[in-house]
């Protein structure tokens, strides 16, 4: 276990071995799948950190189980293991034992913050929804996969990160960031999202330019470019923008030390929406990423915003050092 590990979870208090091994794993999913989640996650004082992890690795191995390939002809055998891990999930948060160390985390998680139980069973919900949804007609439609597949994590995430406000004043917005963050990600993954056989850009929207999933397919497919689509997407992406403007309010009202690390998050996901355009849309073809220089540049930013932050709060003007 990485030095940095060991010391998140000895300042959170988690002390039994076999605990400490299951936060241990999620924190290793995140690192390798979730880079802007996890590097944004740095930002957090330690002890708040393996709550976090524990939380992205809970839906990441859910998601793991929608998405696995090899079960793609057989929803019928996915399906039964989300059943199986709801099975799993529900009987952990009652107070059972875990059958896996992801859930061990994400109980303990939930136990020690307080995290509305109704939040796992809503997304729990959505992603059964992955077995046998290939697509949304509006949306209206698509709004309601995405109350549970993501709206819900930025609810689950507010007990951890604290708040300056009433809770339910917080909602709202942490709400609309889920969503944004998930929105920018159907984006950005149009392509291989076709490859599971799933749209997750509303139907009615994409037909408003003269768009349809076989129009998808055919750019996927021949590696060419349409104008209809890219007018489609930049409608999305401005679309994108706007859920990220409703949820812009939401960072000012978390507890001063979370600031930095939802601002970078921000400012990451938002940025993929940025290459999006730049590249011209490229999103059929190839995965858009946002440079290493500026995610750095980003991630920077967001640690001197934390640092004025905390020698605010200590009555102290900033000294300019770097913040460790």
């Amino acid at each position: 276990m990485p030095s940095s590990a060991r010391a998140e979870l000895d300042a959170a208090g988690i002390t039994a071995p076999a605990l400490r091994a299951a936060y241990s794993r999620c924190r290793q999913l995140n690192a390798r799948y979730g880079r802007t989640y996890f590097l944004a996650t740095r930002l957090l004082p330690l002890r708040r950190r393996p709550a976090v992890h524990a939380l992205y690795g809970f839906a990441r191995y859910a998601d793991d189980i929608v998405d696995d390939l090899g079960d793609a002809a057989f929803p019928a055998r996915r399906a039964a293991r989300l059943d199986a891990l709801t099975a799993d999930l529900e009987r952990a948060l009652s107070g059972g034992p875990a059958a896996h160390p992801v859930l061990a985390a994400v109980t303990d998680t939930a136990q020690r913050y307080g995290i509305d139980h109704r939040h796992f069973t809503d997304f729990m919900a959505s992603m059964r929804m992955d077995t046998h949804v290939t697509g949304y007609a509006s949306l209206d439609e698509l709004g309601v996969y995405m109350h549970g597949s993501a709206a819900v994590i930025g609810l689950q995430m507010l007990p951890v990160l604290g708040t300056t406000v009433p809770r339910a004043e917080a909602e709202g917005p942490a709400a609309a960031l889920g969503v944004a963050f998930q929105l920018t990600n159907f984006l950005r993954d149009v392509g291989e999202d076709l490859d599971r056989g799933r749209v997750y850009l509303p139907a009615d929207e994409l037909a408003a330019f003269g768009v349809d999933r076989e129009l998808l397919l055919w750019c996927r497919r021949t590696h060419r470019s349409d104008a209809r689509v890219r007018r489609a997407l930049a409608y999305l992406v401005a679309h994108t923008r706007a859920v990220y403007r409703r949820a812009e309010p939401g960072v000012g009202m978390l507890e001063p030390v979370s600031r930095a690390c939802v601002a970078c998050a921000f400012g990451l996901y938002r940025s993929i929406l940025d290459e999006i355009e730049a590249a011209n849309y490229p999103v059929l073809h190839r995965r858009v990423t946002v440079p290493l220089p500026r995610r750095a540049a980003e991630a920077a930013g967001a640690v001197a915003r934390g640092g004025r932050i905390r020698s605010a709060q200590a009555g102290v003007a900033p000294s300019g050092r770097s913040v460790t």
